[in-house]
Parts: structure tokens; sequence; C-alpha cells
């Protein structure tokens, strides 16, 4: 088959994803379409989407698939990716998986390393490419958590930080308004009593 001559291919995605892929009056498949120079047909058969490409350039057909496996990504839990650094914050790196470009997640700071890291550079610099561990959602910030560090030895000897407890003062400077809210309200009741009495 010559370089350019036409070929047709297909895929399938999600029924769910279809919309996404179309995007809002399907500004999203004809941008694609002009980008790649490719025709794009899809359809929904037994709740899938059926995507039929159809081009002559190798690599906008390519562009295409990418954007495809990049729609249908999904990491799994306990698995390792490529990722590549795309933007540095203060708290972490913002990583992109390099198997499915535009998915993006935070690399946080504590996970670069197991040593303490004070500056995310001190590890990491954009356009750095390293390996992370995917460890499935955060349940406290409910996003997808990575970690460079679970893939690292740990050192011996290391012990974990233990958290720390940011309701302890709260707890304590709590207790001490309720008490003094108790002292206040005693005085109310004794003044009252006084004035009681004097009144007798």
């Amino acid at each position: 088959v010559k370089p350019h001559a036409p070929k047709i291919l297909t895929e399938t995605i999600p029924s769910d994803l279809i919309g996404a892929f179309i995007g809002p009056g399907g500004k999203n498949i004809q941008e694609l379409q002009k980008n790649s120079n490719t025709t794009i047909v899809i359809n929904e058969v037994d709740n899938k989407g059926v995507v039929e490409i159809l081009g002559t350039d190798p690599d906008g057909i390519e562009m295409v698939l990418a954007k495809i496996r990049s729609l249908i990504f999904k990491p799994e839990v306990g698995s390792v990716y490529e990722v590549k650094v795309i933007k540095m914050l203060d708290f972490g790196a913002v990583v992109e998986y390099t198997e499915a470009p535009g998915n993006e997640v935070l690399l946080h700071v504590s996970e670069l390393a197991w040593e303490r890291t004070d500056k995310v550079t001190d590890v990491v610099n954009l356009g750095d490419i390293l390996d992370v561990k995917y460890l499935g959602i955060d349940p406290k910030t409910r996003k997808d958590k990575v970690s460079r560090k679970a893939l690292l030895p740990k050192p011996e000897g290391y012990k974990e930080r233990p958290p720390r407890d940011d309701n302890r003062k709260g707890g304590r400077d709590n207790r001490g308004r309720d008490n003094r809210g108790r002292d206040n309200r005693n005085r109310d009741r004794d003044n009252r009593n006084d004035t009681k009495e004097s009144n007798e």
C-alpha cells in the first residue's frame, strides 16, 4: 500500500463518551478533522460508539487515534505510567500521561521522594519524563493521586512523620470559649439573683 493511499480505520469508544468526542455543536470532531486532514464518521452501535477514520496521511490518522486513546484512557490502581512534567507549582508538579496526552494529574510534593522536599525543582523540572504509580482516588481531595516515591526504595530507618493535627489547637480554643460562655451565664444568673433579692 502506498504511504498516501486512502485508509479506513475503525475504533470503538464507550457510548457515554460520544458526546465528548463530538463536542458541542460538533466543534471537537470538526476541529480534529481539520487538523488531521481526515474524515471522521461516528455511529452508535450496540451501546458503543463506532468511529470510522478515513484519511491518506498516516500522521493525521495517528492524531485521531491518539485523541481517541486520550479520551478513553483510565489509569488502573497500582499500575506504573510514564508522565511528562508540563507545569510547576509550589506544592507539586502537573504531569501528563505520555500515552494519553491531555490527561493531566497533580504529582504532589509529598509524593516526590521519601526525603522531605522543600522545593519541587529539587526533584523534577519542566519537561522531565518520569515514571509514577497510580494510587487511585484520594479520599480527601476526590482527585486522582500518583506517586513517584512509591517506586523508590524506602530509606533505611525511615520513619513516617505523624500528620499534623490541625484540630488540636482549635479544640482547646473551643473548650476555652465554651468555659467562658458558661462563666458568663453563671455571672448573669448570679446578677439576676442579686437584683431579685434587693428588690425583695
